[in-house]
C-alpha cells in the first residue's frame, strides 16, 4: 500500500511528462520505466523526495522571487549529502520539472540511491548559478555554516562560468572588475573557487567531491560525442588535484553513455525533444535533460562514487544504489582526500587518474 501511494502521488507530479509520452518524449519521474526500476522497500517516500528539492521555509535573501526555499536535512541527526551546481543538478526555481518543459537535473533522481535513513540528501543547487556567483551570493554563504562534521558536498559548475563569469584556468590570478550594479568586484580563476568549496566545507568538517560539467548535446558523428579536454570538465579535474579532493569525470562518464545507447535514444533525455520542439515551434534542447535523461546522469554519479577508493559514502546508498556499477578507474581520481596541500601528501596520497581527463 505504501508503495502504491508512493506511485499515486509521484504520477500527480509527473503529469505534464506524461503526456508528452505520445509524442515521442520518454521523460517521466515515475519509478517503474524502462531506466527506472520499480520501487525497492527501502525506497525514498514522496514527501521526502520533494523537502530534498524544496524547502517549507522563507530565508531572507533567498532569490527566486519568494518562490524558492532551501531544502534542510530531514534528520539533523544524520549525515547530510549536500548537492551544489547549476540547473543540470536542480532545475527551476520550484525544483519539481512541472512548468519547466518536464526538465530535472541530476540531484532529484540521486536521492533514490541513497538510504534515507543514514544520510540525509539535500540539493541545494539552482539554475543559472556559475562557480563564483555560487560562492560569492547567497548560495554559498547560507550554506556553508550548517555544514557538520561527517557531512558531504557533491559539486558541478561550468555550464554558466563562460562569458566572464570568472577567470580561465585553476590559479590564483585575479582581475579587478565593475559588477553589474557597478560596484567594484574581483574574478578569479574557476578553479579557484572549486578549491574554496572544498577548502571551506573542509574547515567544517565535511567531504567534498568535485564532478566536472554534465556535456551539452553536441555529437562529432552518429556514433561520437564530441570531448572538450581544454576547458572546464579539465580545470575541474585539475582544481580537485591541486587540493586532493576526489574527483568524478561526469563529463567523460555521461559521454561514453549515451555513445553505447545511440543518437536517437540521447535526444529523447533532452527537453524538449527535437519532437515535441518541431511541434511547438521550439528549439530542441542541448543541455537540460528531462526525468530519464537525469536518471542516466545520476547514475553515473553513483558509478564515479562507488569507483572512489574508500568512498565516503559506501554504507549509504540504498537496494537501488547498491545495483549500480562502479565507472572505470580512469573517469575517476581518487586524489588524497585528507585536507592537506599537495606537497603535504605527496609520498601518501593515491595517483591521480590523469587519463581521465578526456573531455
Amino acid at each position: 500500500m505504501k508503495n502504491l501511494l508512493f506511485l499515486l502521488g509521484l504520477l500527480c507530479v509527473a503529469t505534464a511528462s506524461a503526456q508528452n509520452a505520445g509524442s515521442g518524449s520518454t521523460s517521466t519521474p515515475v519509478p517503474g520505466t524502462a531506466s527506472t526500476p520499480a520501487p525497492t522497500p527501502d525506497e525514498v517516500p514522496l514527501e521526502y523526495f520533494r523537502a530534498a528539492q524544496m524547502g517549507k521555509l522563507a530565508v531572507p535573501g533567498a532569490p527566486g522571487n519568494g518562490r524558492y526555499f532551501p531544502p534542510v536535512p530531514a534528520d539533523p541527526k544524520l549525515p547530510t549529502l549536500w548537492l551544489i551546481g547549476d540547473s543540470t543538478v536542480r532545475n527551476g526555481t520550484l525544483g519539481d520539472g512541472v512548468g519547466n518543459m518536464n526538465q530535472w537535473g541530476w540531484g532529484a533522481p540521486l536521492t533514490y540511491y541513497f538510504d534515507i535513513k543514514k544520510v540525509n540528501v539535500v540539493n541545494r543547487a539552482y539554475g543559472g548559478t556559475s562557480a563564483r556567483s555560487f560562492y560569492e551570493g547567497f548560495f554559498w554563504k547560507n550554506l556553508q555554516p550548517q555544514i557538520k562534521k561527517g557531512d558531504f558536498v557533491i559539486l558541478q559548475f561550468g555550464a554558466n562560468d563562460n562569458g566572464g563569469a570568472d577567470l580561465r584556468g585553476t590559479g590564483d590570478e585575479t582581475q579587478e572588475v565593475t559588477d553589474r550594479s557597478g560596484q567594484p568586484a574581483t574574478l578569479h580563476t574557476f578553479g579557484w573557487y572549486l578549491k574554496q568549496f572544498v577548502k571551506e566545507t573542509r574547515a567544517q568538517g565535511g567531504t567534498c567531491i568535485i564532478c566536472s560539467l554534465t556535456p551539452r548535446k553536441n555529437w562529432v558523428d552518429e556514433q561520437h560525442f564530441r570531448r572538450d579536454n581544454t576547458t572546464h570538465a579539465a580545470w575541474a579535474a585539475e582544481a580537485a588535484k591541486e587540493v586532493n579532493a576526489p574527483f568524478i569525470d561526469l563529463y567523460e562518464l555521461i559521454a561514453r553513455k549515451y555513445e553505447s545507447v545511440g543518437r536517437a535514444q540521447v535526444d529523447l533525455y533532452y527537453m524538449p525533444t527535437p519532437e515535441v520542439a518541431a511541434q511547438t515551434g521550439g528549439r530542441p534542447e542541448g543541455l537540460h535533460t528531462g526525468w530519464d535523461g537525469a536518471v542516466v546522469n545520476a547514475e553515473c554519479v553513483l558509478s564515479g562514487l562507488k569507483a572512489l577508493k574508500d568512498c565516503p559514502l559506501a554504507g549509504m546508498f540504498s537496494t537501488r544504489g547498491k545495483a549500480v556499477k562502479p565507472a572505470p578507474a580512469e573517469c575517476v581520481a581518487n586524489n588524497a582526500a585528507s585536507g592537506e596541500s599537495a606537497d603535504a601528501v605527496k609520498s601518501t596520497a593515491a595517483k591521480p587518474a590523469d587519463a581521465a581527463v578526456k573531455n
